[in-house]
Formats: structure tokens, C-alpha cells, sequence
């Protein structure tokens, strides 16, 4: 198939980011990526957990001092809702209804910006309100770095996204920019499981000690 063809709803292919071979080696080029991402998140987890107790007195705030559900918890809302609006963008690609696509995706942005935005206050808080910085404690160290990270990788599927909406703009959709918005779609649900892990290990552990 030529990947600048024109197509219609009908003509369109049920599978577009596999219809072409170098759709397919990027599908299978991102299932690599995923495989060293999630060794990585392992291992952070790994250290956070190790390390989520090692504060330097007692009196040093402890997960259960620090961390607020109700805000984590809205937090985490956001972001599963915005794996939900990417799916519904997904949906409209099969279709081949690109203005649809691009208002999901586009609401998809405006929800990741916003738990940003609601992860960034939530460190400010942590830091002025209790002293709990990056180098407070190895705990501090642990907590920042993995949730952090996270965050970093928010911010990077963000601008993936946004990069992919502003290039193709007024190109469409086509079998060469399809596969590049499925896998745009697909890092960001990663991102999401990553959250819920976090969500489950950090914070709600956090709280019962």
C-alpha cells in the first residue's frame, strides 16, 4: 500500500498501523522499548521500597505524615481518564475520522497537563509544608526519583502527542502517521499501568505502614 494514498471511511484498513511493513516493525520496535522501560520502573520500585523507611530521626515525616488521598486519588482519576480519551481517539483513527482523533487526543492532553500540574503542587506541598526534599532522606531520594520519573515520562508523551498533532495537522491521516499516533496511544496506557502501580505501592502502602 502506498502510505500518502487517499482513502475513504470504506477504503480505510481495519489495522492501519499494521497495514504497512514499517508500520509492523514499529509496533514490534515499541514492544522492545516497553520491555527496558518496564525493567527500569522495576527497579525503582525495587529501591523505593527498600528505602521508604530510611529517614534520618524519628522525627522525620513518614509516607503516612506526607501523602493526602483525596489529591492522589484525583490525580489518579485524571490519568485513567485520559487513557480512556486516548482510546476514544484510537477508535476514530480506525475510522478514519481524523478531526474526531485529533479533539480526543487533544482532550487527552488537557487531562495528562493537568495531573502534571496536580503532581507538581503536590511536591511544592511535601517540600514546603514538611521539609521533605530530594536529599531530606533516602527516602525522600527513593519517593522523588520513581514518582518523579514517572512525571518526566508524562511530560515526554505529551509532547510526543502534541508533536504528532501539530506535524499532521493538515496532512490527515495517513498508513505513514497512523502507526506513529497507535504508538503514541500505547506509551501512554503504559504510562497509566506505571501510575496504578505507583498509586498501589507508594501511596495507598504508604498509608497503612
Amino acid at each position: 500500500m502506498n502510505v500518502e494514498e487517499k482513502f475513504t471511511p470504506k477504503t480505510w484498513p481495519a489495522s492501519p498501523e499494521k497495514a504497512t511493513l514499517e508500520g509492523k516493525n514499529k509496533f514490534m520496535g515499541f514492544w522492545f522499548f516497553l520491555g527496558g522501560e518496564t525493567v527500569l520502573f522495576a527497579s525503582l520500585f525495587a529501591t523505593y521500597l527498600a528505602l521508604k523507611d530510611k529517614v534520618p530521626s524519628k522525627d522525620h515525616a513518614l509516607a503516612a505524615d506526607l501523602f493526602e488521598l483525596p489529591l492522589v486519588f484525583l490525580t489518579t482519576v485524571i490519568l485513567l481518564t485520559s487513557s480512556l480519551t486516548s482510546v476514544y481517539a484510537m477508535y476514530h483513527m480506525k475510522n478514519y475520522n481524523f478531526k474526531r482523533m485529533q479533539a480526543w487526543l487533544l482532550v487527552t492532553v488537557l487531562l495528562g497537563a493537568a495531573f502534571l500540574g496536580l503532581e507538581i503542587y503536590e511536591f511544592n506541598h511535601y517540600v514546603h509544608e514538611f521539609g521533605h526534599t530530594f536529599t531530606s532522606s533516602a527516602f525522600g531520594s527513593a519517593f522523588y526519583t520513581l514518582v518523579g520519573f514517572h512525571g518526566a515520562h508524562v511530560a515526554f508523551g505529551l509532547c510526543w502527542i502534541v508533536s504528532l498533532m501539530v506535524r499532521n495537522a493538515k496532512r490527515g491521516l495517513t498508513l505513514y502517521n497512523a502507526p506513529k499516533f497507535y504508538v503514541a496511544s500505547l506509551y501512554w496506557h503504559f504510562i497509566d499501568v506505571v501510575w496504578l502501580f505507583i498509586f498501589t505501592v507508594v501511596y495507598l502502602m504508604g498509608m497503612v505502614g
